[in-house]
């Protein structure tokens, strides 16, 4: 065991450093907030060197600390799974994870059963909102999150196109002919709320005259608008790609060929850096973003 630190205090500081938080470190271990922190001060008299800088709210990793930590977490990772092969036992690892309602039901819960076939050892927990994540207050580990890149503090991939095209159901238009974006002044319009302006940055791009942008019947979130349009209501303006396969089948049909994609203002992963500690939130990452490489596009709706 020559030249080993005390097991137990790195262990500690790995969960302190991967968190950054000495409190969730502390939860994660089922121990004090004490502990942890006389762990961690073992640890750092051991090796000679400062891990953290401890600051009034919060902890933040040093220059060496961060070294350390890339060094030892990927050895710590590989005895986890040396050990889950050996006794055939494989700890649950928790990915939370923040979505808008429609996203998470027309793309990710659809596609999700191919990540639990691959890597059962992970809970996703899902969560539907379009509150903006805290990212140091809560427990969520990324978000699917609409803007343009200016996120601060937060890592970034972007995972799909933001590509903005009316749709309505087939016995919709059999009732109203409808070919060029003119011809939209005759029927009704419907909206999601929370993205009140698509209407009329399709409306604006595609050169219609004549229809009122915000006129129509307004929906608190594009999940009841979908649903309205599917019952024949009107036609909705939609982020097209979420809703592939009811194109696919019939369900709805697009009835102008205008589409207007949003350029860089459209769909990110977000998440802290220091998730990327966390080896279930890495797998989750690459599944996704290969989900979306592979021809998984969807388009989210808030």
């Amino acid at each position: 065991m020559d030249g080993l630190p005390p097991l137990y205090s790195l262990r500690a500081f790995e969960a302190a450093g991967r968190l950054q938080s000495i409190r969730r470190a502390a939860e994660e271990l089922f121990v004090t907030p004490g502990a942890v922190s006389r762990q961690v001060q073992s640890l750092e008299a051991y090796l000679g060197v400062k891990l953290f800088r401890r600051e009034p709210r919060e902890i933040v990793l040093t220059a060496d600390g961060e070294r350390y930590l890339a060094s030892i977490g990927e050895h710590l990772d590989g005895i986890r799974h040396a050990t889950q092969l050996m006794t055939g036992k494989r700890t649950v690892e928790i990915v939370r994870v923040r979505a808008y309602t429609t996203f998470a039901m027309k793309w990710l819960i659809p596609r999700l059963r191919t990540f639990h076939d691959a890597d059962p050892s992970v809970e996703v927990r899902l969560e539907t909102s379009n509150e903006n994540v805290d990212f140091d207050r809560e427990t969520i580990d990324c978000a699917i999150r609409l803007g343009d890149e200016r996120w601060s503090g937060v890592e970034r991939d972007r995972v799909l196109d933001n590509v903005l095209a009316p749709l309505c159901s087939p016995a919709f238009l059999e009732r109203n002919p409808i070919d060029l974006p003119d011809d939209l002044s005759a029927v009704r319009l419907l909206h999601s709320i929370v993205r009140p302006d698509d209407w009329r940055y399709w409306l604006e791009a595609s050169g219609a005259n004549g229809v009122d942008a915000y006129a129509g019947d307004k929906f608190a979130s594009s999940t009841l608008a979908y649903q309205a349009t599917l019952e024949g209501f009107g036609v909705m303006m939609a982020q097209k790609d979420l809703f592939s396969d009811d194109l696919r089948t019939g369900r709805l049909v697009q009835p102008c060929a205008f589409e207007l994609d949003r350029g860089d203002f459209t769909y990110y992963l977000i998440y802290p850096r220091d998730r990327l500690r966390k080896p279930a939130f890495r797998r989750f990452r690459t599944w996704l973003l290969d989900e979306m490489a592979g021809g998984g596009r969807g388009t989210a709706a808030a």
